[in-house]
């Protein structure tokens, strides 16, 4: 797909940010919408939705937090690219970032060559999925664990969980391959790629978030090295 192809939601509560970004992306070539809160975000990523999302994270209304978490949970937006563009750059906002869905934590201000070529590693990524969903049977079946990787779909003691687009990544990454271990670099190639520029902290938050979903069983950590799914 051409890059004059790919949809772009800005989302910030400062219109002369809304301009100076959509200017510069409508001359990259990008089709981008615009929206200055949460809630209208989340209505024009429903009628028409974007490839990627670059979202500010404090706003009125719905901030970004909680704007990015409400999308993860939407099927219909499950390969949007979900990218914060924010002067916050605290440990913990990163962190809260990531929780809850986002692919990638870029801090404001940038230079709008800088951010271009951000935003075209990103859409690299679009549509992809880890070469690990692709092996093997549709259902993969541990213990209390079911993964239907053609519906997308996990079960943990029978109940539905949703998992946002980068832990069912993660997830599918580590339970193709129990007993193995997967190391820290070799996870961020995989569900990030060497082109998109994450913190150290990414991977702890993720395999967090899948243990508390899956329970803490499942993922053992090798110190110093990585992680092995255990079945």
């Amino acid at each position: 797909m051409e890059h004059t192809k790919y949809k772009i939601l800005l989302v910030d509560d400062e219109e002369d940010i809304l301009e100076f970004l959509s200017y510069n992306l409508r001359k990259a070539g990008y089709i981008v919408a615009t929206a200055n809160n949460g809630r209208d975000a989340i209505i024009l990523a429903n009628q028409d939705v974007p490839h990627l999302i670059l979202m500010d994270i404090m706003m009125p209304k719905m901030d970004g937090i909680e704007t990015c978490e409400e999308i993860r949970f939407n099927p219909k937006m499950q390969d949007t690219i979900i990218a914060f563009l924010t002067a916050r750059g605290e440990d913990y906002s990163q962190i809260a970032g990531f929780e809850a869905g986002a692919d990638d934590y870029i801090t404001k201000p940038i230079k709008p060559k800088v951010l271009l070529s951000r935003i075209k590693a990103l859409l690299k990524r679009y549509g992809k999925q880890t070469d690990s969903s692709k092996e093997g049977e549709n259902i993969i079946d541990i213990s209390n664990l079911i993964i239907n990787k053609e519906k997308h779909l996990v079960t943990v003691d029978g109940k539905e969980v949703s998992f946002p687009r980068k832990e069912y990544e993660l997830l599918l990454l580590m339970s193709t391959h129990p007993g193995i271990v997967i190391t820290r670099n070799e996870i961020f190639l995989k569900i990030w790629g060497d082109d998109v520029i994450v913190g150290d902290r990414t991977i702890d938050v993720h395999i967090r978030k899948l243990r508390e979903k899956i329970g803490n069983n499942h993922i053992k950590t090798i110190k110093g090295v990585g992680y092995k799914f255990v079945e």
